[in-house]
């Protein structure tokens, strides 16, 4: 069975939970008293899809305002890219939109981008309204699903949605014989100035 490494990196305010979806996904635990990430944090999963292993390489970026100038180093080269909102926090799903033109403009010209809606279990105190979020998606031609760490709500039906988004190995087939081959040239007599 192939394996693939997949680079999925984790993007959004900070305290929206990325890093809770992370350990949900990875540990299958949740802690509700989770420290701030710093920069960014790494963690690794493999799963089978298909007829191939997908080992997620997943960085999970801090939120803060002033770790955001890193977050390029993190997106660079990623498969995937999942931008989380908080559900509960209008505010949050605004500063997606800045994520999503970013991902756009600097990031991998075939990136998945998927959108989550974290902390779908406060549906009560909800200000981000499913039907808008999921048009948004919807419009950026992105993966869209409400998810709860907490609960462990779509965490992994998240990743399986990137897995089947992702190009598969078969679609790019080798070159034909179009690459070429590195070969040494005969160096050339040493010349004496006398």
């Amino acid at each position: 069975m192939a394996l693939r490494e997949l680079k999925v990196c984790l993007l959004g305010d900070t305290g929206v939970g990325k890093s809770s979806i992370v350990w949900r996904f990875v540990e299958d635990s949740f802690d509700p008293n989770i420290n701030p990430t710093i920069g960014a944090s790494f963690m690794t999963k493999t799963v089978q899809y298909q007829n191939e292993l997908h080992k997620f390489l997943i960085w999970d970026t801090a939120g803060q305002e002033r770790f955001r100038a890193l977050a390029p180093m993190y997106y660079r080269g990623s498969a995937a890219a999942i931008i989380v909102y908080d559900i509960t926090k209008e505010e949050t799903f605004s500063t997606l939109k800045n994520w999503v033109k970013e991902l756009r403009q600097h990031g991998p010209p075939n990136i998945v981008v998927a959108i989550a809606g974290n902390k779908c279990d406060l549906i009560d105190v909800r200000e981000v309204m499913e039907r808008d979020a999921k048009d948004y998606a919807e419009s950026i031609h992105a993966i869209f699903v409400e998810t709860s760490a907490k609960n462990a709500i779509n965490i992994n039906e998240l990743f399986i949605e990137i897995s089947r988004r992702i190009p598969s190995t078969d679609a790019n087939p080798p070159s034909g014989g179009k690459g070429f081959k590195l070969r040494r040239q005969p160096s050339e007599p040493k010349r004496s100035c006398c």
